[in-house]
């Protein structure tokens, strides 16, 4: 039996479009681009969280000689929330990268990280991928990932 699933997402071809919360979780992302470890692959991605309360928290990711040991933005992030502020939900969620012409989607590690996280907390996280001037918002890290892995 052929069965389909459509995705709903909103894409802004304007960052000032945005509302202005998102907009400070997309600008803090960008800045948090200068904090990554990127000498192999000159990509650098930032990451930022808004959590419950409005405190924003950022990452970056890290590169290794010995590659593939290194870490996105989004799990530098998403583990340093476990450990330090487990008990807040996070609600929102950025990536930015330089260079910044495309927009930023997470890897499928992440992306299955993403809906960790969401089943720990037990609510959806907005995620929030930018390039320099647009932007495609998913209201959970589930539509990202429709047939995840689960235990």
């Amino acid at each position: 039996m052929e069965k389909s699933f459509s995705i709903c997402f909103d894409h802004f071809t304007a960052l000032n479009d945005m509302p202005t919360a998102d907009r400070a979780l997309v600008e803090a992302a960008r800045q948090a681009t200068v904090l990554a470890h990127a000498p192999y692959s000159n990509f650098r991605v930032g990451a930022a969280a808004r959590l419950q309360g409005g405190e924003i928290v950022v990452a970056a990711n890290c590169e290794s000689e010995v590659f593939p040991s290194g870490m996105c933005a989004e799990r530098v992030l998403l583990y340093n929330l476990q450990t330090n502020y487990g008990k807040y939900r996070i609600e929102a969620l950025a990536i930015a990268s330089q260079p910044d012409e495309h927009e930023c989607y997470p890897c499928g590690a992440c992306r299955q990280s993403l809906l960790d996280a969401e089943r720990r907390q037990q609510s959806p996280i907005r995620i929030i991928m930018s390039s320099r001037t647009t932007a495609t918002v998913v209201a959970s890290a589930a539509t990202l990932l429709p047939f995840s892995f689960r235990l």
